[in-house]
């Protein structure tokens, strides 16, 4: 099995009958429903689980797993990461990317100076921002950079099979 990629979060039981919170990482947070069998990770560990119903409370959603009935089966797995395998998300349309494909691209300007490599990205509302983990030597005594992902603007080109994302950034800044 491929690495499974984590969609969302049990959270606190809810009720006596094995019901649990779910905190989910989905664009629309209903979408974590949609995806069948959930793997989830606990120790380290995946497992895989099936979802036996789930319903809209108040302001969130709740989950009933099969073979879960009580809520003392359920409090084992508060905090359990929901996983999917990759293979269950859907393609995207060109030029679009899930972020977990650029994690680890390395980032080059237009003028050939290489920034370091995406180590994460961030959501800050406004637009997403690439963060960049510069190598030790950086000749501008940079450890890390936040990069708008602006397309056009700031990212100008992003080869995943190249693994290399091209950007108009100074590299002092």
């Amino acid at each position: 099995m491929s690495n499974p990629i984590v969609v969302g979060r049990l959270g606190a039981v809810y009720g006596i009958k094995g019901w649990l919170k779910v905190n989910s990482f989905t664009d629309n947070a209903e979408s974590i429903f949609e995806y069948a069998p959930w793997l989830l990770q606990q120790g380290g560990q995946w497992r895989e689980v099936r979802l036996a119903g789930w319903k809209r409370h108040n302001n969130g959603l709740l989950c009933k797993l099969d073979g879960i009935d009580l809520r003392e089966e359920a409090q084992a797995l508060v905090g359990a990461d929901i996983g999917v395998s990759p293979e269950q998300l859907p393609s995207l349309p060109e030029g679009e990317y899930y972020w977990r494909d650029l994690i680890g691209c390395r980032v080059v300007t237009t003028k050939g100076y290489e920034l370091g490599e995406v180590s994460e990205l961030m959501e800050t509302g406004s637009n997403d921002v690439l963060v960049v983990q510069a190598k030790a030597n950086d000749a501008f005594g940079m450890k890390e950079r936040l990069i708008p992902f602006l397309e056009e603007q700031v990212i100008k080109q992003i080869d995943l099979a190249g693994h290399t994302i091209e950007v108009d950034w100074d590299p002092g800044f």
